[in-house]
């Protein structure tokens, strides 16, 4: 189950961030979209995120990383793929 709530849960994201300097994601991706985005929060707390890019060579894990770092306003340097590299399950670290 998704849930939706506006884009809400992205500020509370946000501000975790900026309180913290650093920030543990849990996201679903599904690659070979028709538009990159953020789609909701699932019930258990993850991202669910749509990605243009398909999921071969890492092209995929790349858009996720460019995505994440344009949402946060931060360098894409700062965005790390820690789990999930080939999966749909990750687990992505964002600092400041």
């Amino acid at each position: 189950m998704i849930k939706v709530k506006g884009m809400d849960f992205l500020n509370e994201f946000k501000e975790k961030l900026n309180e913290k300097g650093e920030l543990y994601l849990d996201i679903k991706a599904h690659p070979s979209a028709k538009k990159s985005q953020i789609v909701g929060e699932t019930a258990d707390g993850a991202l669910k995120i749509d990605l243009v890019a398909p999921a071969e060579k890492g092209k995929a894990n790349q858009e996720l990383i460019r995505l994440l770092a344009k949402e946060f306003a931060i360098p894409k340097i700062n965005v790390k793929l820690l789990a999930g590299k080939g999966g749909r399950q990750k687990l992505i670290k964002l600092s400041l």
